[in-house]
């Protein structure tokens, strides 16, 4: 999660250069070349489900990306993380369907007002909707992923749905990153790449294989508390009392929501 978040910081740079449309196709483009080059999976002997879910699942990817790239280019980081963090939380609480559940993601919501502090008048609602966007399609990820992991294992699935991604928004990102293009825009997008999503996938592999399914998805949810503090460090986007107060609700949710999803 570390590694991660200080993909998500280290971008913001990057997307002041390239605009997040452009920023993100790079990353995912050099992400593409080195999963390639890590993995060759073997797509014979697949269904129409199997390259279907494949497909969408490397569309949802690059939807994922897209939106909080720009999301992150309009408001804190961490504020981002934490919106976002509202999809898998609905997800989880719609699987457990008790109204224990079903009240986290009203707990992490008021977390996200805290944190947005509308009454301030100060809130990006664009960046907002970026952030619930990107929100949307973590949730969807979570959903196709069981389907393509029937078939493919780790990185193995990454390997073919960044590639996707990489393809379907080309169409996009090819025109506005392809005037900026320089070496140095390239080793940064590979460096990005490296950040997210290779390093992350191989220790969450080590880490699934080493530990629980409940503490792993425990410490996962402390990943908007990363990007609050990753944030901080990098970008100087240091949060106020109250806005740590409302990290601290979206945490407590994501860690509730999990154990109550395991038991």
């Amino acid at each position: 999660m570390f590694s991660v978040q200080l993909s998500g910081a280290f971008s913001v740079g990057f997307i002041d250069r390239l605009g997040p449309v452009g920023a993100a196709w790079l990353r995912m483009l050099a992400g593409a070349i080195i999963l390639l080059a890590i993995s060759r999976p073997k797509i014979r002997g697949l269904t129409r489900r199997d390259r279907l879910a494949v497909i969408a699942l490397g569309i949802t990817t690059g939807s994922m990306t897209f939106f909080f790239f720009a999301a992150i280019q309009r408001i804190p980081l961490g504020t981002a993380v934490a919106v976002e963090f509202l999809g898998p939380l609905v997800v989880a609480a719609v699987r457990g369907r008790r109204g224990l559940t079903l009240a986290y993601p009203l707990i992490a919501m008021i977390g996200v007002i805290l944190l947005t502090k509308p009454w301030a008048g100060q809130i990006d609602v664009v960046g907002i909707l970026f952030a619930l966007g990107s929100g949307v399609g973590w949730a969807i990820y979570i959903l196709l992923t069981p389907l393509v992991g029937e078939k493919f294992s780790g990185i193995s699935a990454l390997s073919l749905t960044i590639p996707i991604a990489a393809i379907c928004y080309a169409p996009l990102g090819i025109p506005v990153a392809l005037p900026h293009l320089s070496w140095d825009i390239i080793a940064i997008a590979f460096g990005l790449a490296l950040l997210m999503p290779v390093i992350p996938l191989a220790f969450e592999i080590v880490a699934l294989r080493s530990m629980s399914a409940a503490a792993f998805g425990t410490l996962a949810a402390i990943e908007p508390a990363m990007g609050v503090l990753i944030g901080a460090l990098i970008l100087a986007q240091v949060p106020t009392a109250i806005q740590l107060v409302g990290i601290t609700l979206v945490v407590a949710a994501g860690i509730a929501s999990q154990r109550a999803e395991v038991t």
